[in-house]
């Protein structure tokens, strides 16, 4: 169950290959494109195993009413849940139903400096930001990693615009990104915006938190939330429902127990907000946790977990997915 979106049909205008394995949709929508400022998303339905799921992407540089255009990038992953295969196998002219913009990844803007992170795909919120920044004339960098400069879109537009205020962080060139330095370096009253997996989302909140900077100066959103270990098929058992559900290894605990009708509460599906969390009453194997919303000390006592992303490793788990109040205290 998931918050009531505005819907409207879209057809799809051009498909770019801008970067291996990253493809952009040009969407043109039936009742025209909607305002909307840097570092916003829509929601997108996608058929997976024929059936309909909803998938989040960013919408890709900034605002512009001449045109009437939305404009998503979509990375093939060998381990999609379906999302990014279902997208690469459409043709222009395919329809998609979507949903009016959301932002909850928004600029702030009169702060003296900005820093701004991305990590491969997550490029996609972080390259319409860094282009209003520069618009508006204010002082940032934008540091940006990738595995090589040919899986990295945007590169050669974001240096023609941006100059010395992009480094480039490359994995096959032997220069990667160290997070802490990153954070180390940040000046009082500068503000950080992260895009990347996981692990780089981990790395700057511990680095931050060491620092003792503040809270609201750091703003991330996160994408496919990799764990600690493999994605592996577990069992899930809610006896309050007397029900036992499967979760495949390509599919999560969330949409596991919505086809097995179970209805949890969900947003934003990639770990972040904790409307989707159930009570863990007890777990076999490891409990996987790939959120953002929970601290490391409340991951460590295991006693609740987020149904859209994290899993459990060699084991299975009984949940209570009954609402709890506790579940969204951090």
């Amino acid at each position: 169950m998931r918050f009531k979106n505005v819907w409207t049909q879209a057809r799809i205008v051009k498909i770019t290959d801008v970067a291996a394995n990253v493809r952009l949709f040009e969407l043109e929508p039936e009742t025209g494109i909607q305002p909307y400022s840097a570092g916003a998303h829509i929601d997108v339905t996608v058929l997976i195993n024929g059936l309909p799921e909803i998938r989040s992407y960013s919408l890709v540089g900034t605002y512009a009413p001449v045109g009437g255009r939305y404009y998503i990038g979509v990375k093939r992953l060998p381990a999609s849940r379906g999302g990014s295969t279902y997208m690469w196998s459409l043709v222009p002219g395919a329809r998609l139903t979507i949903s009016q913009p959301k932002n909850q990844f928004q600029l702030t803007f009169g702060r003296p400096y900005y820093t701004l992170l991305a990590g491969g795909i997550g490029i996609t919120p972080i390259y319409g930001m860094a282009l209003e920044l520069a618009q508006k004339g204010a002082d940032f960098r934008l540091l940006y990693a990738g595995s090589s400069r040919c899986e990295m879109p945007f590169l050669d537009d974001l240096g023609a615009n941006l100059g010395q205020r992009l480094s480039v962080f490359t994995s096959d060139e032997g220069r990667r990104v160290n997070v802490t330095e990153v954070v180390s370096s940040i000046e009082a009253g500068t503000q950080l915006y992260v895009c990347g997996p996981l692990s780089m989302l981990d790395g700057v909140r511990h680095a931050w938190q060491a620092r003792g900077l503040p809270v609201g100066d750091l703003r991330y959103e996160s994408f496919a939330a990799s764990g600690q270990f493999a994605a592996t098929e577990f069992q899930v058992t809610i006896p309050r429902l007397g029900k036992k559900v499967k979760v495949g290894a390509n599919q999560t605990m969330l949409d596991a127990l919505a086809l097995a009708g179970v209805d949890v509460m969900s947003d934003c599906q990639i770990g972040e907000c904790g409307l989707c969390v159930v009570d863990v009453l007890a777990h076999s194997g490891v409990v996987d946790h790939r959120d953002v919303f929970f601290s490391d000390q409340q991951k460590a006592e295991n006693k609740k977990m987020c149904a859209c992303v994290s899993r459990i490793a060699s084991g299975d788990v009984v949940i209570d997915t009954a609402y709890r109040g506790a579940s969204f205290t951090q």
